[in-house]
């Protein structure tokens, strides 16, 4: 059952991300329970014990029984800026409302960068980042970055003043630009969302969004759901067929841990003719996370 007292301190609290961004829980449909007597469907509430509802929720949860999951929804209120918001609602399985710049004026509000928050272009990921830009030029261009809005909120200020319809002055806005939306999402869906937003590679900022919301809002209505989340989505890995037959060469040549020369006697031989692999990459850093590859060199790594 729902904790009302937990749901009534959680509802409309705001919980701050970035600057001037938050999130917020407007309702929420289910529980853990929801999803066990989803799963169970002829038994009534109240006919299993809590550790029976642990282990049934870590069963779905391990072998990707997702229809439960789907029986409890969240509705979140959130103020984001427009470019994280691009990435956000590429995930359609959503119902969404958003803040409209045709019949309001804008959200006063952009995100801003601080001079030590530059982040340089990744070489070998061509939509990440890795690594930091110096603070030298980094308060350069977060003085021309604070410029760049102050501009273009006078531009967008002065043709709501001579009359020009919302719709038209609101062009020219640059995306850090905050917006609001209400968001309601399945319980499925929203862990597949945060499944791929709170990873290290994706974007910094949706990253902060998706870890408050996970750690906010999710976890404390739905505690068990939210551990089999950590243990086999989240925090597991995932081992593909080339990837098993490479760890299978490595334990029967008995060199565990291995080098890089002998992970590379051991890759898939699709791999071997090319010079860049990140299929291989990505194989390499697995092994290197579970400790069976001890050294890493940079100048062999595809």
């Amino acid at each position: 059952m729902q904790d009302n007292t937990l749901l009534e301190t959680l509802k409309w609290k705001k919980f701050p991300v970035l600057d001037h961004g938050f999130v917020c829980l407007v309702d929420v449909m289910g529980s853990d329970t929801a999803v066990v007597q989803a799963a169970r469907v002829s038994y009534g509430e109240g006919t299993r014990k809590t550790s029976d509802d642990r282990t049934l929720l870590r069963y779905l949860m391990r072998h990707r029984h997702t229809t439960p999951f789907e029986m409890a929804e969240v509705k979140l209120l959130v103020r984001v800026p427009m470019d994280t918001w691009r990435q956000w609602i590429r995930h359609r399985t959503a119902s969404v409302n958003e803040y409209s710049t045709r019949y309001s004026l804008a959200i006063d509000a952009v995100y801003a960068t601080e001079s030590d928050a530059w982040r340089r272009q990744a070489t070998a990921n061509r939509q990440g980042s890795e690594g930091m830009i110096g603070t030298e030029c980094g308060s350069r261009l977060t003085e021309r970055e604070k410029a760049f809005h102050e501009q273009a909120r006078s531009l967008y200020e002065e043709r709501i003043g001579s009359g020009v319809a919302r719709e038209q002055a609101r062009k020219d806005l640059p995306l850090s630009t905050y917006t609001e939306a209400y968001w309601k999402v399945d319980l499925h869906n929203l862990l597949r969302f945060l499944a791929l937003r709170m990873e290290p590679n994706a974007q910094f900022e949706i990253v902060r969004y998706a870890t408050t919301i996970g750690q906010e809002i999710v976890r404390p209505i739905f505690p068990l759901v939210w551990e089999a989340f950590l243990d086999y989505q989240l925090k597991s890995m995932r081992l593909s067929r080339l990837e098993q037959d490479v760890l299978s060469r490595l334990a029967r040549s008995g060199r565990i841990p291995a080098d890089e020369e002998q992970f590379l006697e051991a890759q898939d031989e699709s791999w071997r003719t090319l010079e860049r692999c990140r299929e291989r990459d990505e194989c390499r850093e697995k092994l290197i996370r579970l400790g069976i590859l001890a050294v890493r060199s940079e100048s062999n790594g595809g």
